[in-house]
């Protein structure tokens, strides 16, 4: 299932609950100040290296664990986070008295199938064995559109994606979604660049299909010529793939069509047999997201023999759950996405591995003892009392846009009163009730739920849009904002230490959680949100002038994170990770109003530690995103992900400040410095 959310960071988060009342305390050495002193680099200037700056000692001081290919801020809270999480469920495994079908009893007994090494490591390969002859009996092109629907119901998505979410253009609807897909590596770009650390993996990558198929029991040489097949079958896939840039246009990826119309687009793939086999019936219209994929997707159904297909889809199935069967499987899969790709040296724990299944499959059931045990209405309060904040400085600021015209404005404004908020939990948790969950088989729990899971979401279908559903499980250290229901959402996960912080100074929280609060908001006023309505439709209610202004401004940050260097001679992509760095840029100035408006009337703050509260503020935003990451998990984040690396995002958006010009006496000739005409001020 795709959503269409924009997150904080796919890779790491930072996000701190502020404390909304007061300024800083008067006995600053009774107050957890939120800042540790012990970890700036008094060597570097905060003016040439503000990210230095502020965390040199610490990332000097953690070194990556060996099970991670990064460790920073986000990690720390994690740790704490998993450890909570993980009482929970040793206490589910360990209740006799759990009532049967109850949540506590489903994970409990998911968790424990999940951890029983020895009853995987004794099955291996062998839970498969029903899904592998389902494709052995595949014989004609009807009957590969029919096993593809079975394995996209069970949790493998070979050829391309399918799932039903709001209509982009008219929000009020559900409709059936058509997107590329079936690849295996990260991106289209891994199959089509030819510099040598491409190559490289390319090579790997073929090797490992090979030895997958191998443990499957087939022998070396026909492993290793089915490898070739499915390889060659995902390059003509990612050849006709839109790239990364290309899928951030909204616009690009929404062509509506009758179902007759996509039939006759792709006639070489029965549909009728697919949507029936994934329980959609009487539809009309589908949203195909890239037309020119599948035409390729409609000739290769032809071109390539049954015979190929069916080694294609027992690479998919064997990789979809390659991660969840025996130790040499597990050890396989992740030499080549953890160590090739990524550069971890060891894989986590099981414990671990089998505790984010459990959130992954049975979120809400856990999420909400989380929730009873770990987290307070006192919490929830506060947040929402901070939401204000910042929506009320954003009001101030949209009015004072000199480069936005009143009839914009006013479209703005209405968005931003239409904002909707979620804030710790949902309203109304999932009904686990239908799903079956033993402890039987892992396999099959996790089958059991990846089915209960897409008929979840096929049955919305002609019903009202669930305007309470959360996109994120509650314990999910991250927050979103969602342009189709114009909502942001923080789920509790993020509300704790060591980002909730209500001992220390307004300074640092409007600097951490304010500028994230302030960072969603801006996601509904960025590059791609800003292309939808308060409503949710993706239509446009820009006037020209305003438009062109916005691209003119949006290309300065373009520019600027093009010129960022990440590693060897890989920049950042200014292009992919616009949409984050507006973000970014606009929630920590509207953060920083937000909190220059809550000290009106009262003292100035004194100085903790040195530090005036301005200069707490933005050093609250560069801590957070402290981060040592390998080489590899760089370098594949540079292609792949929308979001810029740590450092720069601590560096990026306060260099366009003259807020933090002032703050800390930047001047011309200084390695922060931006002359004021690069200098990029949107929002």
């Amino acid at each position: 299932m795709k959503k269409n959310i924009l997150t904080v960071t796919a890779m790491a988060t930072m996000v701190a609950l502020s404390s909304c009342g007061g300024g800083a305390k008067k006995d600053a050495a009774k107050t957890n100040t939120g800042i540790n002193t012990a970890n700036i680099d008094s060597t570097v200037k905060p003016q040439d290296d503000f990210y230095q700056f502020v965390n040199g000692k610490w990332l000097k001081n953690n070194p990556i664990p060996e099970t991670e290919s990064r460790w920073g801020s986000f990690s720390e809270l994690e740790k704490t986070n998993k450890a909570k999480l993980r009482m929970i469920l040793d206490d589910a495994v360990a209740d006799k008295n759990a009532a049967p079908g109850s949540n506590q009893q489903k994970i409990g007994d998911f968790y424990a199938m999940a951890m029983d090494s020895v009853k995987l490591n004794k099955d291996g390969v062998a839970p498969l064995k029903e899904e592998m002859d389902a494709i052995d009996k595949v014989k004609t092109t009807d009957d590969l559109a029919k096993e593809i629907a079975h394995l996209h119901t069970i949790g493998v998505v070979p050829l391309f994606g399918g799932y039903v979410d709001q209509d982009p253009k008219m929000s009020t609807v559900y409709i059936t979604q058509f997107v590329q897909g079936g690849i295996g590596l990260p991106d289209r770009d891994y199959y089509t660049n030819t510099d040598e650390r491409s190559v490289g993996i390319q090579k790997a990558y073929i090797e490992h299909i090979g030895k997958m198929f191998e443990l499957l029991g087939d022998n070396a040489d026909i492993a290793a010529k089915e490898a070739k097949t499915v390889y060659d079958i995902e390059t003509n896939l990612a050849k006709a793939s839109m790239t990364k840039v290309e899928l951030r246009d909204p616009q690009a990826s929404y062509n509506k069509r009758t179902l007759k119309e996509f039939g006759e687009m792709t006639p070489n793939f029965n549909w009728a047999a697919y949507l029936d086999g994934i329980g959609i019936k009487g539809i009309n219209d589908v949203v195909v997201g890239q037309p020119v994929f599948f035409k390729e997707m409609n000739r290769a159904v032809k071109a390539v023999s049954i015979n190929d297909w069916k080694t294609y889809l027992r690479w998919n199935l064997i990789d979809g759950f390659a991660s969840r069967l025996s130790d040499e499987v597990v050890n396989e899969n992740f030499k080549f996405n953890g160590t090739i790709l990524n550069g971890v040296p060891a894989l986590k724990p099981r414990w671990k591995r089998s505790l984010e299944a459990t959130d992954h499959s049975l979120g809400e059931a856990l999420g909400k003892v989380f929730v009873e045990k770990y987290f307070t209405e006192d919490s929830k309060k506060r947040v929402g009392e901070m939401v204000e904040n910042l929506i009320a400085a954003y009001r101030v600021r949209i009015n004072s846009r000199d480069w936005m015209s009143a009839e914009t404005k006013k479209q703005a404004m209405t968005k931003l009163d239409k904002v909707m908020r979620k804030l710790g939990y949902p309203d109304k948790w999932r009904d686990y009730s239908s799903l079956d969950i033993k402890r039987d088989s892992y396999l099959q729990n996790l089958m059991r739920a990846n089915k209960f899971e897409f008929a979840y979401m096929v049955n919305k279908l002609g019903k009202p849009i669930d305007r309470a559903e959360w996109g994120m499980t509650p314990p999910t250290i991250n927050a979103y904002y969602n342009p189709a229901l114009n909502e942001i959402v923080f789920p509790a996960g993020i509300m704790q230490p060591v980002f909730f912080n209500p001992d220390a100074d307004d300074a640092v929280n409007y600097g951490s959680m304010g500028a994230i609060i302030g960072h969603e908001l801006t996601h509904g006023f960025d590059d791609q949100g800003c292309q939808y309505d308060a409503d949710g439709n993706l239509k446009n209610w820009w006037t020209p002038t305003d438009s062109a202004n916005f691209k003119a401004k949006t290309n300065m940050v373009v520019k600027q994170f093009n010129d960022y260097v990440a590693i060897d001679n890989m920049h950042v992509n200014g292009e992919l990770t616009l949409g984050e760095n507006i973000a970014d840029l606009g929630g920590l100035t509207i953060s920083y109003y937000a909190f220059k408006k809550s000290l009106e009337g009262k003292p100035v703050p004194e100085k903790i530690d040195g530090f005036t509260a301005e200069q707490r503020f933005f050093m609250a935003w560069g801590q957070g995103w402290r981060t040592n990451m390998r080489d590899k998990a760089l370098k594949n984040q540079i292609q792949t992900n929308p979001h810029s690396p740590g450092n720069f995002r601590a560096n990026g958006a306060p260099s366009n400040m003259q807020e933090f010009y002032d703050a800390f006496a930047v001047k011309e000739g200084d390695k922060m410095y931006r002359p004021k005409n690069e200098r990029a001020e949107i929002w």
